[in-house]
């Protein structure tokens, strides 16, 4: 997640996934459900033309509450995304506030992928402590 505008008691966060085509239409529905449910404010956009799309919500981060429901909106439409062959992240995201999904996203993969990071950038120097958990690489 990414927050990155403020208004005078709320900032704006922006969440996103990508899923295949075939799945967009259920996936936004499910968003809005959830939003909604969540009671939370706000909207869909995406770039739906490749399966992505972001929810944007205006969180007071003063308020605990809503920002745990924020997370939790976040966790279900990246397991909904996931469960549907999808993606955790289109854009945002996936550096810091996504490295969780990973491994349920790229399974064993996942090791492989950390073992090039580590025989590319013994050092870490290269976007340090992003995608992979810091105490693995």
């Amino acid at each position: 997640m990414l927050i990155f505008m403020a208004t005078l008691e709320k900032k704006l966060m922006v969440t996103d996934v990508c899923l295949p085509i075939s799945e967009l239409s259920g996936a936004i529905h499910h968003a809005r459900e959830a939003v909604d449910f969540l009671g939370l404010t706000g909207g869909i956009v995406g770039h739906v033309g490749d399966g992505n799309y972001h929810v944007l919500l205006m969180i007071d981060n003063n308020n605990q509450e809503e920002i745990k429901r924020a997370e939790q909106l976040n966790e279900q439409i990246v397991l909904y995304a996931l469960e549907r062959k999808g993606t955790c992240t289109g854009e945002h995201g996936v550096g810091v506030g996504k490295q969780k999904y990973q491994k349920k996203e790229h399974g064993d993969s996942l090791f492989v992928m950390e073992k090039i990071k580590l025989a590319l950038d013994p050092d870490n120097l290269l976007n340090p402590n992003k995608i992979f958990m810091p105490e693995r690489v």
